[in-house]
């Protein structure tokens, strides 16, 4: 923890020098002026010098339950020390088998079949991974192909990237481009103008059948989509879009992929979005963050019980040579059954069911700041999008960097949000209040403000 005096220049050289940080820019890389967290509780985070900060982005999408849950801590302590690893390439183990059991119960139709994994990014890797592995067992080893979206997000993996369609992570890094195939923008806000959204809605189908057919039904493998884009910017699609996308899918023997990374474990009030929320029951979903409310690092592939009864029905001796040391860990299986026990024994899903009324109506509010071109989102997760004029969706005028001005402006208040280019995204700690959530817009609210100001004295921005 950081102290005052020459410990605590210490600890930041130590951050500059020796610390590589997730999407670091070149220019950055012995960056010495970071914020040091150094302790949480509840939805709120503390920073080096004792000043809290609600946080909005919940960690990564991911703190469901809170910060500073002493009794999830203790059921990870007690099964680190009755057994802290075991090896699931040859063994089972009690706790994991029972969170696999607990899973399933609440997933929909026949998914059954749970591959632990490490986080999201494993665990989009892992699906990808079996579909290949199915297709090559079933003498298909040409059906390969998966078709992802523009502004998708689904993990930071090689094959996981590959699928990402958000542009600016693709600059510097490589991808199996022959892999993949990315449909156009499914934001409603981005439509035509004069297009009404029904009209987008079958243009976003037609791209999706008309790709298939293109490229060859027996060379698609998958259609891989989150319920909402929530990293591109918190993409709502068209009602119905999901729905229409499997019967496509479907159609062509194409298997259908629910990323539900974000959107599983309640942050849409449910346990999975993609049936309750969407009505959808995918081949896989993926998941991961919520699962242990980010106390410790897991994620699951959940695959269809057909998808696994092909491959014994072929009588093969195919081995799915995919898997993590860390596959099924007891530690991260007893944080994630007590994160579901928690979650039942507090209502939490009641709970959010019955404050985003209330969420959404405070987001969608900030539609009457100028700057403000759009807020969109679902359950307890939100954007609000800033644009050069509040008349235009084109944010091309705007300085980019407007997300996190409005970011660092909401940090001196108390608020911490997620600045992507011109938009701040949030998803705060599943058990956020009323009160607390008014108290975080008023504060987002204010920080628009104090940006705008900013914006408009370096002649970034003017009002229309």
């Amino acid at each position: 923890m950081l102290e005052n005096g020459s410990e605590n220049d210490a600890l930041r050289e130590w951050d500059g020098e020796n610390v590589l940080h997730p999407w670091e820019n070149s220019a950055t890389v012995r960056d010495r002026s970071r914020t040091f967290v150094e302790g949480a509780q509840g939805i709120y985070v503390y920073s080096e010098d004792g000043k809290r900060l609600l946080d909005g982005p919940g960690g990564m999408w991911c703190v469901q339950i809170g910060y500073g849950r002493r009794d999830l801590a203790q059921a990870m302590a007690d099964q680190a020390m009755q057994l802290g690893y075991y090896s699931a390439f040859n063994n089972s183990n009690s706790v994991t088998a029972e969170l696999a059991h607990e899973i399933a119960a609440r997933t929909p139709g026949d998914l059954n079949t749970v591959f632990f994994t490490t986080g999201g990014s494993t665990a989009v890797d892992s699906a990808l991974r079996f579909i290949h592995y199915r297709n090559n067992v079933l003498g298909k080893p040409e059906k390969k192909k998966v078709i992802s979206r523009h502004k998708a997000y689904h993990g930071s993996t090689y094959l996981a990237a590959t699928m990402s369609g958000k542009e600016r992570d693709k600059g510097w890094m490589d991808v199996a481009h022959e892999l993949v195939h990315f449909l156009p923008d499914v934001n409603p806000y981005r439509r035509p103008s004069g297009m009404s959204v029904n009209e987008f809605l079958e243009e976003k189908l037609a791209d999706l059948e008309n790709a298939i057919l293109e490229l060859g039904a027996d060379q698609v493998a998958a259609f891989i989509a989150e319920p909402i884009l929530s990293s591109g910017g918190v993409i709502v699609p068209p009602e119905g879009y999901h729905k229409r996308c499997l019967e496509i899918c479907r159609k062509h023997d194409v298997l259908y992929i629910s990323d539900e990374v974000v959107t599983g474990y309640g942050r849409l009030g449910h346990w999975f979005a993609s049936e309750d929320v969407f009505g959808i029951t995918p081949d896989i979903i993926t998941c991961a963050k919520g699962m242990t409310s980010g106390y410790v690092p897991m994620g699951a592939a959940i695959i269809s019980d057909r998808l696994i009864q092909d491959v014994v029905d072929s009588g093969k001796d195919a081995t799915f040579s995919n898997g993590y040391t860390y596959s099924g860990h007891p530690v991260s299986a007893a944080a994630a059954l007590k994160n579901i026990r928690i979650f039942e024994d507090e209502g939490i899903l009641e709970h959010v069911r019955d404050v985003t009324p209330h969420f959404q109506e405070r987001l969608h509010k900030l539609r009457d700041l100028p700057i403000v071109g759009d807020t969109r989102g679902m359950g307890l997760v939100g954007c609000v999008e800033c644009v050069a004029d509040s008349r235009s969706p084109d944010p091309l005028a705007l300085d980019h960097a407007v997300g996190a001005r409005i970011d660092a402006r909401c940090q001196e208040l108390g608020l911490l949000v997620r600045p992507i280019v011109n938009m701040c995204v949030f998803s705060p700690p599943l058990i956020i209040t009323r009160d607390e959530i008014d108290e975080m817009f008023d504060l987002l609210e204010q920080g628009i403000r104090l940006a705008t100001d900013d914006l408009a004295r370096e002649g970034l921005w003017k009002a229309a």
